[in-house]
């Protein structure tokens, strides 16, 4: 007997909007129709609104005029609002996440990283972005901080577009990856230079981000 209870739809759509902000085809400043999004989720216009609504409040998406809604452009001033609040919470995750890592999980985290390296590879920007947000968030979960992972989950939706952009553009060689130090501080049981490693590799994008900004590049 099955006892996996059905995902409700609304979740779903939220669920696949979300991931069109964050890995996919809406870009900053990409206008598109919400009758638009219902053809490309297949949802109806319910959940397509409701999946609307909750991104806007997470600064995800600016509703326009016409139906229509557009993933904001980060300014400078936002982006240090977002990296400041990125780099308080995360490592603070991670250093939390420490304590609860076992063997499996950390293998598991190795696994993900392995993809991450043959994306970057291969220069897939959207198969690097989907294994580095799952890298990041299965180390996050295990802290049991979930108002933390919360925020950190609607402080990438803020960067993730503008990142995506970015190594779109600047190729494969570049994309963030300071993982390596990550696995290597969950091994030792060393909380602090867990943190300092995430500390890092948010720091390796953001720097990216703002430089692109700098000149007018997204």
């Amino acid at each position: 007997m099955n006892d996996l209870r059905k995902i409700p739809t609304h979740e779903v759509t939220y669920a696949r909007l979300r991931d069109m902000i964050l890995f996919g085809v809406l870009e900053p400043g990409q206008p598109v129709t919400i009758q638009g999004l219902i053809g490309d989720l297949g949802a109806g216009m319910t959940p397509v609104r409701e999946a609307i609504r909750r991104l806007a409040a997470e600064g995800a998406l600016l509703p326009q005029g016409n139906r229509r809604v557009t993933v904001p452009h980060l300014t400078p001033g936002l982006l240090d609002q977002v990296a400041f609040a990125r780099l308080t919470i995360e490592p603070k995750l991670a250093e939390m996440a420490c304590g609860a890592l076992t063997s499996a999980l950390i293998d598991r985290l190795e696994a993900i990283d392995d993809t991450v390296d043959r994306a970057i590879r291969a220069g897939s920007v959207r198969e690097y972005l989907e294994a580095n947000h799952a890298f990041h968030f299965a180390l996050y979960e295990v802290s049991e901080a979930a108002v933390l992972v919360d925020m950190a989950r609607s402080l990438w939706l803020r960067f993730g577009p503008s990142l995506r952009v970015v190594c779109a553009r600047a190729g494969a060689a570049g994309l963030p990856d300071r993982h390596e130090e990550a696995l290597a501080a969950m091994r030792a049981g060393d909380a602090a230079g867990l943190a300092r490693a995430v500390e890092r590799d948010i720091a390796q994008g953001v720097d990216q981000v703002r430089l692109a900004l700098s000149r007018g590049e997204i």
